[in-house]
């Protein structure tokens, strides 16, 4: 299927891209560009990654409110950027629940501590836990949980597909995740955004409220989650429209993306809301 507005991806400054649209209910509604290529993820890999650990939390291997990483932090802090760990370096910055810090770092303390839950590598694990119940074949998670997952555009599709029509989670978990500001009114830096107060983050995923500048589109609605990578790549959810779409690409985001990104996604809103 095609869509026109999936066809802009041709005029991106990149070398090559691939993008695509799924519905709540399942349906893609259209792909464009080389989908069964595989791309570096960069940061869309936390959402899987969080997946993952919210199956580890409903089979009963942790909980949310345990204590993880810095002193005073939870799995839920780390969860939301609010451990006080460094963006990439395990040192502590800030009291747990205090500041927005964006944190790679604070990944990796979770998959670590997931691995050691489950007695099982964190990749193992959310390759048993998410990708092999949702098809993904193509998706490996091997390396940093915070950044070094490789996927395709179809792969990405069913992940969209399943955070808008749970099956591997209960829906209350999903919603908790995406759509309840997780320390409501933190501020703190989003990347490649600067400062927004508040920073609003889920479990794992962003949510879009008010953040101005942003990544997604200007009619996107404030209930949009999602997250984008720095390889150049974005996965973002509209539970008002009913959709979610994936665009991956293999140029590092820049100023481009943040040229390109907002453009499209309003096209592709438009189109469909059409």
């Amino acid at each position: 299927m095609s869509l026109n507005s999936l066809a802009s991806i041709e005029n991106w400054p990149v070398p090559t891209a691939a993008a695509g649209v799924v519905r709540t209910d399942g349906t893609v509604l259209g792909t464009h560009g080389p989908v069964g290529q595989r791309f570096p993820l960069a940061s869309v890999t936390k959402p899987l990654a969080a997946y993952a650990v919210l199956v580890a939390y409903e089979e009963g291997a942790v909980e949310l409110d345990e204590p993880a990483g810095p002193e005073g932090a939870t799995l839920r802090h780390l969860l939301a950027h609010t451990s006080g760990l460094a963006f990439d370096e395990h040192r502590v910055t800030a009291p747990p629940g205090e500041r927005r810090l964006y944190s790679n770092a604070g990944f990796e303390v979770l998959g670590d501590h997931v691995a050691k839950a489950t007695e099982m590598p964190f990749a193992e694990y959310a390759r048993q836990a998410v990708l092999e119940p949702l098809g993904m074949t193509s998706t490996s998670l091997e390396g940093s949980p915070a950044k070094d997952g490789v996927s395709s555009v179809p792969d990405l599709l069913r992940f969209a597909a399943e955070l808008q029509a749970p099956r591997l989670l209960d829906p209350r978990t999903v919603a908790e995740a995406t759509l309840t500001v997780q320390y409501p009114g933190t501020k703190g830096v989003l990347p490649g955004y600067g400062h927004q107060s508040p920073n609003d983050w889920g479990l794992g995923f962003e949510i879009r409220d008010s953040k101005s500048p942003h990544w997604t589109g200007a009619s996107s609605s404030p209930r949009t989650f999602g997250h984008f990578g720095q390889a150049g790549t974005f996965l973002w959810v509209d539970p008002e429209a009913g959709l979610a779409c994936v665009a991956l690409t293999d140029r590092a985001f820049g100023p481009w993306a943040v040229e390109a990104w907002p453009v499209f996604t309003d096209s592709v809103l438009a189109e469909l809301r059409g």
